[in-house]
């Protein structure tokens, strides 16, 4: 693989990821994992040689964080590619601007599995996908030269290095606040040790979701929001009331809706709340009141007026010109209220897709995120092949809205197969 000519000097963080420099640290990292499991394992060497031949490609992950007076700001980084190694610790940990050869990425494996995690100011998950589908090609190109006959050594057609800001483009004035801070519903409960992250995924066939999906009337993103909703009712509220609402941040992919394929962060968050103001909600209840909310707030009118407040800060000059340690302050206040508005995270990364030729070599997707203020348990879906993963990661030793969650999706029919990253093996 040839390599580019590196032109990138310095480049502007987005909208979204300048928040994350300012709230990330050990205890709440702001880092998502993105993983591949092949069907053979893994050589670290030729991994290596991958990432090596890859990243030089990759102006989004060849950067290193720098402070400026007024904003934070990527700036070309020149080092070796990070060194890979086996995994030997918890995911998502924080990776730290001063370490890791100053990138904001990680790549380990373990057996057949490769990973990439990500400090989210890089990108979103769109993003990390696009990164570690090209690693992937081209490790097995590397491990299978024939494959060298059906593909050439570069990087595919259809792989976006496209990286405008998205947010200021397709900004348009207003005035409007997007987002309410009403404090949530927090899941609350014993905590595992320092650092731990427990994950339990959760396979299930995509066709036998979908019908279950469509007798209901909803969509997939809707009916799982839905179950979760209910597993914390059941579980946590045991079906009472609270004067707290039960709130479900669920990102938006804002790139159909502007025909942008950047692989800078391009999303908005809109929540899905239920408020238990009464006794005994059904599930068919609490899932029409799940489908309302998303469906009265993924419009387009309203997904820009979201993202429309977010910028118009950005762009206001007397903000511009207040110096970043005071902007960190406030940012850390804001940001401080607007965490406790939802209880929890949901994110679907999507269907992921790979070119025909690599497909017998690869077995399945997983991706999960890491924890956030007043947010001990998070929710992240992908589908590869026919099957969907749901994968839950929490900081908290009590499973049993997760139990909840996948016996609910059972008892409709579906076909849930459980598996967890050992933390929780006594508990499931």
């Amino acid at each position: 693989m040839a390599k580019k000519k590196n032109d990138l000097k310095w480049d502007k963080l987005d909208n979204t990821a300048n928040v994350f420099p300012v709230i990330a640290g050990e205890g709440m990292s702001n880092v998502y994992r993105i993983s591949v499991t092949l069907k053979e394992e893994v050589d670290p060497e030729l991994l290596q040689q991958a990432l090596e031949r890859v990243l030089p490609w990759f102006d989004g992950f060849r950067v290193r964080l720098r402070k400026g007076i007024f904003w934070y700001y990527f700036e070309e980084n020149k080092k070796p590619a990070p060194r890979i190694h086996e995994e030997n610790n918890y995911p998502n940990q924080y990776i730290s601007p001063n370490k890791n050869r100053s990138y904001l990425f990680r790549v380990t494996y373990f057996r057949c599995r490769i990973n990439l995690e990500v400090f989210h100011v890089l990108t979103d998950g769109m993003g990390g996908i696009n990164f570690l589908r090209e690693l992937t090609y081209q490790y097995l190109r590397l491990a299978h030269p024939s494959l060298m006959e059906q593909v050439p050594d570069t990087l595919c057609s259809d792989t976006s290095l496209n990286r405008e800001d998205s947010f200021l483009k397709h900004y348009k004035k207003s005035h409007a606040r997007g987002y309410k801070t009403k404090r949530a519903y927090q899941i609350k409960g014993e905590r595992l040790d320092a650092l731990e992250l427990g994950i339990i995924h959760g396979y299930m066939p995509v066709s036998q979701l979908k019908q279950v999906c469509k007798a209901a009337g909803a969509s997939v993103n809707e009916y799982l929001v839905a179950v979760f909703i209910w597993s914390v009712y059941q579980e946590c509220m045991h079906g009472g009331t609270d004067k707290r609402p039960v709130s479900v941040a669920v990102p938006v992919n804002l790139r159909p809706y502007y025909q942008s394929n950047t692989t800078k962060n391009f999303f908005v968050m809109v929540s899905a709340v239920f408020e238990a103001v009464e006794e005994h909600y059904t599930f068919e209840d609490i899932l029409k009141i799940t489908t309302d909310s998303l469906r009265s707030q993924i419009t387009p009118e309203h997904l820009e007026a979201l993202f429309a407040y977010n910028v118009s800060n950005e762009k206001n000059l007397m903000l511009r010109m207040v110096p970043l340690f005071v902007k960190n302050i406030a940012i850390k206040s804001v940001y401080q209220t607007s965490a406790l508005a939802n209880s929890t995270t949901i994110t679907n990364i999507g269907n992921i897709q790979v070119r025909e030729e690599y497909q017998p070599y690869i077995d399945k997707f997983h991706a999960f995120l890491s924890r956030s203020k007043g947010q001990d348990i998070k929710g992240c879906i992908c589908s590869y092949q026919g099957t969907l993963v749901f994968s839950f990661s929490s900081v908290l030793e009590d499973v049993s809205v997760q139990k909840r969650f996948f016996q609910k999706l059972a008892a409709q029919g579906i076909e849930v197969l459980i598996e967890t990253n050992g933390v929780y093996n006594e508990k499931v």
